[in-house]
């Protein structure tokens, strides 16, 4: 996990190293295998790279710009900030539209079934809600159905609900 997040986000065999406790050379070497392996993830950060060069932003996966100042400076500090940015730009921009479009859509969803739920709050990719306990399965069923709905990807894109009588209780 660490290799996989780390290197998409830009992390070098120093901090790699840091991260996992290992020898740098170790950690040059998982580097170099992970992108032997998914060569296409070195094009993908290429390609979002040169993107955000030529027009100043990437979009996100329903076509939202994210702006990535700093690409062309010449201080090689502030233009990789930028460039890791503009990487993940992407990723979480795609995710948070997801969940937007997800947030979106669930009230009149809980509605069109006859639910009480509402939304409290949204954690990154988790939303949480209240609902009254009788109708907690059924809330439950929803919400995944909606989230899992939000985009049509090339992949399936799957949810893990649950129920808890409070949010620490459930994590």
């Amino acid at each position: 996990k660490a290799i996989n997040f780390g290197i998409i986000y830009g992390i070098s065999a120093f901090g790699l190293a840091a991260q996992l406790g290992i020898p740098q050379g170790e950690a040059k070497a998982y580097i170099e295998a992970y992108f032997a392996r998914y060569p296409e993830i070195r094009a993908y950060m290429e390609r979002t790279k040169e993107e955000a060069r030529d027009n100043g932003f990437v979009t996100t996966l329903f076509g939202r710009k994210v702006f990535t100042p700093g690409i062309k400076d010449k201080n090689g500090a502030m233009r990789a900030f930028a460039e890791r940015a503009a990487i993940n730009g992407p990723i979480q921009g795609g995710a948070a539209d997801i969940i937007k479009r997800a947030m979106i859509r669930l009230p009149a969803a809980l509605a069109a079934e006859g639910l009480a739920a509402r939304l409290l709050l949204q954690v990154h990719d988790e939303l949480v809600l209240e609902a009254p306990e009788a109708e907690a399965e059924a809330t439950v069923a929803v919400v995944k159905s909606v989230m899992e709905a939000a985009a049509t990807l090339s992949v399936p894109l799957l949810v893990e609900a649950g129920i808890a009588d409070s949010w620490d209780a459930a994590h």
